[in-house]
């Protein structure tokens, strides 16, 4: 299969007609539905059920729409990184984020990678759900991650980064926000804003709500930490945040610490047992990088992440 033939079935497949991708490829159309039909024969399947008022996607279709566009995004990353590579830079490092650690650790992180190494392109893909970087790191488009555990995959080394705590964003005309401090149940009739079903946090979060005794009443999700927050402002529900996420200064929102604020884990994670050179050199900067989160009152300090080979010295003292 060759990567022309996955463009062209690709444009097909989103635009789910002939003619408007050949507009499109800016290609004649009878050459394209040709060049479709040799794919459809190569692979020995159809792709598309095919009729006089529209085209639609075979199961095979939506599995080869799905890998091929990770293959091509893949492709074009890898050529970016090459050209990066071939005009000087050390080498190029895949890093993905969680919404709080993007807004808190990134900067820091950048400015040590800037010092310590180099030459080194990190390509940051912040504002990331757990699951998205552990596939990410299981498929090969991520190098390191920056997550909240728990992580199942055998394929997924992790290293400790913090330990934060939720607390409670509110809309600045709350009347709870009158509370120097919230306890979780005197919430249970309030409309909330949260992070989509398959978050760690939303995992957590539920988890407390159904220890103090009712489900909470989610009005509206979003993926990324500044557009939950922005929905709070604009007064739609109240949402329960990684304290780290305080840093964002979005107006119209007050934060409260919660009676019992229900802890969230902080991880660096890479793909186990491929630490390349450079991998390594990074993970041994998070020893130097401040934990993007604050210690609760009257605990230890939190502790930073110790990188593989920080922790073999501290093994060997």
């Amino acid at each position: 299969m060759e990567t022309r033939h996955l463009r062209y079935f690709i444009a097909v497949a989103e635009e789910r007609h002939f003619g408007r991708a050949a507009q499109r490829l800016h290609m004649a159309q009878p050459p394209l539905s040709q060049q479709i039909r040799q794919l459809e024969e190569q692979l020995g399947t159809q792709l598309f059920e095919r009729t006089t008022r529209r085209v639609e996607l075979t199961p095979a279709g939506e599995l080869l729409l799905d890998r091929g566009r990770r293959i091509l995004r893949d492709l074009e990353e890898l050529e970016s990184d090459v050209a990066e590579v071939g005009a000087g830079a050390a080498g190029v490092i895949r890093i993905g984020l969680s919404g709080s650690a993007t807004y808190r650790l990134l900067p820091t992180l950048v400015k040590r990678a800037r010092t310590e190494l180099p030459g080194l392109k990190l390509s940051v893909h912040g504002e990331m759900l757990t699951p998205q970087m552990v596939r990410g790191l299981e498929e090969g488009s991520l190098d390191v991650a920056v997550l909240r555990p728990p992580v199942a995959s055998p394929e997924v080394a992790l290293a400790p980064l913090e330990q934060d705590r939720l607390v409670a964003a509110l809309p600045a005309g709350s009347p709870w926000a009158d509370h120097a401090e919230l306890d979780l149940r005197d919430l249970a009739d309030e409309p909330f804003v949260g992070y989509p079903a398959d978050s760690v946090v939303t995992r957590i979060f539920r988890e407390a709500c159904r220890a103090e005794g009712f489900t909470p009443r989610v009005v509206q999700e979003a993926a990324e930490t500044s557009t939950l927050l922005s929905l709070v402002a604009a007064g739609m529900g109240m949402a329960l945040v990684p304290m780290a996420s305080r840093i964002l200064t979005i107006e119209g929102i007050v934060f409260r610490p919660l009676a019992h604020p229900p802890a969230v884990d902080l991880a660096v994670a890479w793909r186990a047992g491929e630490e390349t050179p450079l991998v390594r050199r990074l993970l041994e900067l998070f020893d130097t990088v401040p934990a993007p989160g604050r210690a609760p009152r009257g605990s230890r300090p939190l502790a930073v992440v110790r990188s593989p080979l920080a922790q073999e010295a501290a093994r060997e003292d």
